[in-house]
């Protein structure tokens, strides 16, 4: 019998990252003060050169939703792909190591996904 689970939760894996900068990198490189922004590899690599990050968690709203829940105690699984990098494997880390279960293979541009 499979295992059961208080909640699945169904979303984006995403990396949050926290790193202290000056106000001129925000206007130099189009980011806004306070705002959340969801980068493609190329830009995360362009902003990771110019910065030292602190902080990497990982995150997203279906995520979160399971860290609370197993803050509480309870039995949650997440599905969401991630990416066969450092990032991805941070996630899926992060994810376990709260309690949560998490099996989705990392996604590899070397290895796509098969078509059906």
């Amino acid at each position: 019998m499979p295992d059961l689970y208080d909640v699945a939760a169904i979303g984006n894996a995403i990396v949050d990252v926290i790193g202290p900068v000056q106000e001129s990198f925000l206007s130099e490189n189009g980011l806004d003060k306070g705002a959340m922004m969801l980068v493609d590899q190329q830009r995360s690599q362009a902003l990771y050169s110019k910065m030292s990050p602190e902080i990497e968690a990982s995150g997203g709203s279906a995520a979160n939703t399971i860290a609370g829940l197993a803050s509480f105690g309870g039995k949650g699984a997440f599905m969401g792909k991630v990416a066969d990098d450092a990032l991805g494997e941070l996630f899926a880390t992060d994810m376990r190591g709260i309690g949560a279960r998490f099996e989705n293979a990392p996604w590899s541009a070397a290895r796509p996904p098969r078509s059906r």
